[in-house]
C-alpha cells in the first residue's frame, strides 16, 4: 500500500465542538475515522496551572493531508493555541489501513 497514514490528536472544550469537527473532517474526506473521548486535562497556560474537562479527538488520516487537516482544525477551533499533533503510523492491520486509505481517497 502506497498511502501513508497518521493519527492527528487534538482536544476540544466540549462534545458539540468535537462532533462538529469530526463531521467537517469526515465530509471533506480529510479523515477516515474520528474518535472522541471525555478527558480531564491538567496543563500550564500563561503561567497558570489549569484543570479542565475536555474531549480528546483522535483523527485517522493520510499523512499527505496533514497540512490541510491542521488548517481545518485551526479554522474550527475555539482555543487560542489548539493542540495539533501528528503521530505517524509505521504499521497496522493491512485491511484497516486499506479501508482508511479508501475512505480518504479523492476522485
Amino acid at each position: 500500500m502506497d498511502v501513508k497514514l497518521c493519527i492527528v490528536v487534538t482536544t476540544t472544550s466540549d462534545y458539540d465542538a468535537a462532533r462538529a469537527l469530526a463531521r467537517t473532517l469526515l465530509t471533506s474526506r480529510l479523515a477516515a475515522c474520528v474518535q472522541m473521548s471525555p478527558i480531564q486535562s491538567c496543563y500550564i497556560w500563561k503561567d497558570e496551572l489549569r484543570e479542565d474537562e475536555e474531549f480528546l479527538v483522535q483523527i485517522k488520516a493520510r499523512m499527505e493531508d496533514y497540512d490541510a487537516l491542521a488548517a481545518a482544525i485551526r479554522a474550527a477551533h475555539s482555543y487560542e493555541t489548539p493542540e495539533i499533533l501528528r503521530l505517524d503510523v509505521d504499521a497496522g492491520d493491512r485491511s484497516y489501513l486499506e479501508w482508511a486509505a479508501f475512505c480518504t481517497r479523492r476522485c
